[in-house]
């Protein structure tokens, strides 16, 4: 009996083990997508850039690099929206996506077409807000922009939130100039994935009920 149990409890764990391994591979896999590498024209209808860290307003090189990837999207003109999302980090008296406003501004995004959530402080909640405010100009088909580790969870919880995803990695930040870092966060990602799928599956159990 107590055999019988500890080779059920090792082929649980071989299966789990699996599971992680072949989910670093999926994220590792679609980090390499970019949607919008040889478009021309319209793709989407706003591109949706997930916040970062900021200093007294200044974004960090990390969001700085996703903003000017955004900004060379929309020069581009493959969408007609910004969305920008990102909160207040704890002591902080900006937004992310207040600081990647004001960078946009400057660099001539018109402020009419900047939408912005300001109070996500997960990549879970900055993507609902998003949707949120995506309804209000009846957008559905977004250009996701963050560094590329981040990308297959972004697709999934855009599709779970009813929008059609498409990627666009950013590969000018800090963390794809360390391959090791960038492994770390996708090992970090392989967890967030599953763990907000499952999260979206019980809100909806919980509002359905």
């Amino acid at each position: 009996m107590l055999r019988r149990a500890r080779r059920f409890v090792l082929q649980l764990v071989s299966i789990a083990l699996a599971g992680w391994v072949l989910t670093i591979a999926v994220v590792w896999w679609w980090s390499r997508k970019d949607d919008a590498a040889t478009a021309q024209g319209r793709i989407a209808d706003a591109i949706v850039v997930l916040g970062a860290a900021q200093y007294a307003g200044r974004p960090s090189p990390v969001l700085q690099a996703r903003l000017d990837h955004a900004l060379a999207l929309f020069k581009r003109d493959l969408a007609p929206y910004v969305v920008l999302t990102g909160g207040k980090g704890d002591g902080d008296t900006q937004s992310e996506a207040g600081a990647g406003r004001r960078y946009l501004v400057k660099r001539g995004v018109p402020d009419s077409v900047i939408l912005f959530e300001d109070e996500g402080r997960t990549t879970y909640t900055s993507m609902d807000n998003a949707a949120v405010r995506l309804r209000a100009v009846n957008g559905r088909e977004v250009l996701l922009v963050s560094d590329p580790f981040h990308m297959l969870r972004l697709s999934l919880l855009a599709r779970l939130h009813g929008l059609v995803p498409r990627a666009s990695p950013t590969r000018t930040s800090p963390i794809s100039a360390n391959p090791l870092l960038e492994f770390e966060y996708a090992v970090r990602e392989s967890l967030a994935v599953p763990a907000d799928v499952v999260r979206f599956a019980r809100e909806r159990m919980r509002a359905e009920h």
